[in-house]
């Protein structure tokens, strides 16, 4: 699906020490108390094109008074049904998976693809199409909301490249065995 020429399939996410990407109810503002767009300013620079869930679009339409300028390139949605009206900042897409993999990695150039969402990412990983996990280690405990990953998700061997500590941030990068 990629050359060498491209950029990498990255699954982004900010967790819990608990293991929770969203709280109950799919709260996700506690992310913004410890990072913002300039906690990790490379990951932003190395990111072409974001491929999100309709679930976290919609968390985040509920949040955007607190966006925090976070420019990751051009949005992909997939979704079973687009929303009645049309937001102009995204592209909705109702394909399959590998198809909207194909089609944001196009938007992408030779920059990142970012995945966002439990439930794409969990499908991206199933079938073998990421290439790193980035885990935004947050300092606080949630007891409980949306987990980092589905238990239907199988095993997915990991090889740690790197750890890097912001303020009370640590992030890791994972690379995916194929």
């Amino acid at each position: 699906m990629k050359d060498a020429s491209t950029g990498k399939v990255v699954v982004n996410r900010a967790m819990s020490l608990d293991g929770f990407i969203a709280g109950p109810g799919h709260v996700m503002d506690w992310i913004f108390e410890h990072m913002t767009s300039a906690t990790f300013p490379d990951v932003m620079a190395a990111t072409g094109a974001m491929l999100i869930g309709r679930g976290t679009y919609e968390v985040g339409k509920r949040m955007s008074e607190e966006r925090t300028g976070y420019d990751g390139g051009p949005q992909f949605v997939l979704t079973h049904r687009p929303p009645d009206e049309p937001d102009p900042d995204v592209t909705f897409l109702t394909c399959g998976i590998e198809e909207a993999v194909v089609t944001a990695r196009r938007a992408a150039g030779d920059k990142d693809l970012e995945i966002l969402g439990a439930d794409v990412a969990a499908q991206c990983l199933q079938r073998g199409l990421v290439d790193e996990i980035l885990v935004y280690v947050l300092p606080v405990l949630l007891g409980d909301g949306v987990r980092f990953a589905p238990p239907s998700l199988d095993r997915i061997g990991l090889e740690a490249l790197d750890s890097v500590q912001s303020g009370g941030v640590t992030m890791l990068r994972f690379r995916v065995r194929k």
